[in-house]
């Protein structure tokens, strides 16, 4: 393969980068909070191969910053950050890393909607904050059901499957609405205002491109059932994040229960924060060892493959993603 620099914006545990530091000249930025932008622009100009993930902006000033770059792999499964069509016009190919996090996803899918309907965080500091002083009442911290309650999945790809196989060991009625029908999907396809009306829980599943970006509005609350809790695991630009808190504020739904947002990371005094019927986790999606370590093992190979000129593991355009 010959000398080939390659510029990582972010750490990983070095017995999960396998091969690549050896075989190449690696650079790292080897701090858990982002790379800056001005470390990037300035790293990557001579960089044959680039290993970003989704808090970096591979836009037009950094491909051109980027003279010999004809590699990139991303760290996830989205590759919004990067500039796709300006990437393929210099001629670089993108790799990404579908799959591997699909099953983590679902899962945390459903720990959201237990959470939330069964309002587990809200009991977990109301014991720590020593304010749980009745043993047992009828009426205590009641939540509502999962079990065969009705879930409307909106997005049915690989994270959409696999949380409809998980609501069928729920006993739940399967709902779903995605641009085309599946018809291997043990489910029910209806459009998306038949969906919303009818589902107990809401959950996002899609990708972020234009017909998804703040398509969860003011408007899209108000067809959901009162008593009804939107779940997201797919991306927080897919949420008006004011409506949404105007609508929780006003009763329109039961609650919500969020791993991403619009602008990352939020703190403690977001207006999301302070709800009790809201569970709020920072971005886990993928976050298991098992899900994290096969996720760098593709992206490594994709990048290796890339540099070599073979073809990637998953390369954006050569597949529906």
């Amino acid at each position: 393969m010959g000398s080939q620099r390659v510029v990582a914006t972010f750490h990983l545990p070095r017995e999960w980068l396998g091969a690549l530091p050896d075989l190449t000249d690696f650079v790292e930025w080897g701090s858990e909070e982002p790379a800056p932008r001005d470390w990037l622009l300035k790293e990557v100009g001579e960089a044959d191969g680039l290993l970003c993930t989704v808090t970096d902006r591979v836009d037009g000033e950094i491909l051109r910053a980027a003279r010999r770059l004809r590699a990139i792999s991303t760290y996830s499964v989205g590759y919004d950050h990067i500039d796709v069509g300006a990437a393929r016009a210099r001629g670089i190919r993108v790799g990404y890393t579908p799959n591997v996090l699909t099953d983590a996803t679902a899962d945390l899918a459903f720990a959201l909607m237990l959470a939330v309907s069964r309002r587990v965080v809200e009991g977990d500091r109301l014991v720590r904050s020593g304010g749980w002083r009745i043993p047992w009442s009828a009426t205590f911290m009641l939540g509502s059901e999962v079990h065969g309650r009705t879930i409307g999945i909106i997005g049915m790809g690989r994270i959409g499957r696999a949380i409809a196989r998980r609501a069928a060991g729920f006993d739940m009625k399967v709902l779903y609405s995605s641009r085309t029908p599946k018809p291997d999907v043990a489910a029910e396809y209806v459009p998306l205002d038949a969906l919303l009306p009818r589902s107990d829980f809401v959950v996002l599943a899609v990708d972020l491109n234009p017909s998804t970006y703040h398509m969860v509005d003011y408007g899209f609350l108000r067809r959901m059932r009162r008593s009804a809790y939107l779940v997201n695991v797919s991306r927080g630009k897919v949420i008006v994040e004011r409506d949404l808190i105007r609508a929780l504020e006003e009763g329109i739904i039961a609650g919500a229960a969020l791993d991403v947002f619009e602008d990352e990371p939020i703190g403690a005094d977001h207006p999301l924060a302070r709800m009790n019927n809201v569970v709020l986790t920072p971005h886990l999606g993928s976050a298991t060892v098992e899900t994290r370590r096969r996720m760098a093992e593709v992206a490594v190979e994709n990048l290796l493959r890339g540099l070599r000129g073979d073809p990637m593991l998953y390369e954006v355009g050569s597949e529906v993603p």
